[in-house]
């Protein structure tokens, strides 16, 4: 399968972001963050997987702005 997540992901994840939730880097941390709200494993590890690409993709901006 591909790195495509659907619409549905991209949106909570965002939200949760907007919301002040603090998801960076790093999986596992964002799994924990995820455990309790999710309505199902495979949907946490999607969100957190997202998550932490979705921030690691902002970080590498934010570093080539500073160059």
């Amino acid at each position: 399968m591909g790195k495509i997540k659907s619409k549905q992901v991209k949106r909570s994840v965002q939200a949760l972001l907007d919301a002040g939730i603090e998801l960076g880097t790093d999986f596992e941390k964002n799994k924990l963050i995820l455990g309790g709200e999710m309505p199902s494993k495979k949907m946490r590890n999607k969100m957190a997987g997202y998550a932490s690409r979705y921030s690691k993709h902002k970080e590498a901006e934010l570093e080539a702005l500073k160059k």
